[in-house]
C-alpha cells in the first residue's frame, strides 16, 4: 500500500498541446484528442501505481508525446505521477534545444559524416538521455517523499512528422501494429530491461549488486543490495530507487528510432500488468478489432484483467495501463485490412 502523499494538479505550460491523463488524473482537453486513448485500472495490490499521459500537438502541430509509467515501492504511485507531470515539460525544453535538427533536409546529405536522418536521431537520443538524467535528479532532491526504495519505469514515444523516437526505462513496453499480407501484426519497439538480461545483469554485478530469483519465484530474477536481501527490484533501469543507483541500477534510457510507413496503423504502450498476461499478438488483435479509437485502451485493459483471472486465478492482478495512438483513421484501415485479420 502506498504512503499518503498528495500530488497537486499541475499548471501545464504552453507547447504540450491537448493532454489527457489516465482516468485517475484527467487534465486537459480529452475531447480534442482525436487519434488516441488512455486507460488505467487498479490491480489487487492496493493503490494504483501506474500513470500515463498523451500529449497531441507536443511542441508542434504534428508532434505527439506518449508516456506510460509503472511505479513500485511504498511511494511508487507518487513517483509515477511526478514523472508523468514533469517528464514532458523537461523533454519539451530539450526539444526546443534540438529544434534546428527538425528543420534540416530529409535527404541523404551528410554532415560531419552523418546523414541528416542519423543526425536527427543522435540529437534526439542526446535529448532523451539528458531529460531522463534531469528527471532522476529532481526526484532525488524532492521533498515530497523519500524515493530510496521507490521508483517507476518509463516508456516514452515521441512522434515527430514521420518518425518515432522511443525511450525505454524498465519493463513497460511499446508495440506497433503494422499491416502485412497476413493481417495486422506486432512489431515490438522496445526490449524489456530486466535484471536477468545478460548485459543488465553484468552491469549490476560489476557494481557489487546481486541478481537472483527467490525460491518462491523461480524464473523471476531481481536486483538486490550487496549484503542485504532487499529491495528485490524486478527491472534493471528506472527512475528513483536511489539505494540501488550505486549498485548497477541506472536511469539511462535505451533510445531507438522507427520511420513510420503507410503500413503502420497504431502504437500501443502498456505496463507489464498487460504484457504479463497478453502476448504482443493478442494485444494487437484486440486493438485491431475495436470499433472506435477512443475505445481501444479500455478494451485492452479490460481484456488484461479478464486474462489475469483465467490465467492466474490464484494471483493478485497487477495494475494495468494502456495507451493507444492511431496513425491512420480506423474506418479507413478496417476497409483495407484483410478480413481474416479481424476475425481471429
Amino acid at each position: 500500500m502506498g504512503g499518503k502523499v498528495s500530488i497537486p494538479s499541475p499548471v501545464l505550460p504552453e507547447g504540450l498541446g491537448c493532454v489527457i491523463y489516465d482516468q485517475n488524473g484527467v487534465y486537459g482537453n480529452r475531447d480534442q484528442i482525436i487519434a488516441g486513448s488512455v486507460h488505467s485500472q487498479k490491480g489487487g495490490k492496493g493503490v494504483n501505481q501506474d500513470a500515463a499521459i498523451l500529449c497531441q500537438g507536443f511542441g508542434s502541430e504534428d508532434g505527439v508525446f506518449c508516456g506510460v509509467f509503472d511505479g513500485h515501492g511504498k511511494f511508487g504511485h507518487v513517483v509515477s505521477k511526478i514523472v508523468r507531470q514533469r517528464l514532458p515539460v523537461l523533454l519539451l525544453d530539450e526539444k526546443i534545444a534540438v529544434a534546428p535538427a527538425d528543420t534540416e533536409s530529409d535527404d541523404d546529405s551528410t554532415q560531419g559524416g552523418l546523414s541528416s536522418s542519423e543526425k536527427k536521431f543522435f540529437d534526439w537520443e542526446e535529448a532523451c538521455v539528458k531529460t531522463f538524467e534531469e528527471m532522476d535528479k529532481e526526484l532525488k532532491h524532492t521533498k515530497k517523499a523519500d524515493f530510496s526504495f521507490s521508483g517507476t519505469t518509463a516508456v516514452v514515444v515521441l512522434k515527430q512528422a514521420q518518425d518515432f523516437f522511443i525511450a525505454n526505462l524498465g519493463d513497460s513496453r511499446a508495440v506497433l501494429g503494422t499491416k502485412t499480407e497476413n493481417g495486422v501484426t506486432p512489431l515490438q519497439l522496445t526490449t524489456d530491461l530486466k535484471p536477468g538480461t545478460p548485459d543488465e545483469a553484468d552491469r549490476i554485478r560489476k557494481s557489487n549488486g546481486r541478481v537472483f530469483a527467490l525460491r518462491e519465484e523461480p524464473g523471476v530474477e531481481r536486483a538486490w543490495l550487496p549484503r542485504i536481501q532487499c529491495p528485490g527490484i524486478a527491472m534493471s533501469r528506472c527512475f528513483g530507487d536511489f539505494v540501488m543507483k550505486k549498485h548497477g541500477l541506472i536511469s539511462t534510457p535505451v533510445v531507438t528510432h522507427h520511420s513510420i510507413t503507410s503500413d503502420d496503423l497504431f502504437i500501443v504502450l502498456a505496463t507489464d500488468g498487460v504484457w504479463d498476461v497478453l502476448s504482443n499478438e493478442e494485444v494487437i488483435s484486440i486493438v485491431t478489432k475495436v470499433e472506435k479509437e477512443e475505445m481501444a485502451a479500455q478494451a485492452l485493459v479490460d481484456a488484461a484483467l479478464v486474462a489475469w483471472k483465467t490465467k492466474l486465478p490464484y494471483g493478485k492482478p497487477d495494475d494495468c495501463t494502456a495507451l493507444c495512438l492511431f496513425l491512420q483513421n480506423k474506418d479507413q484501415t478496417q476497409s483495407t485490412t484483410p478480413q481474416s485479420s479481424l476475425s481471429r
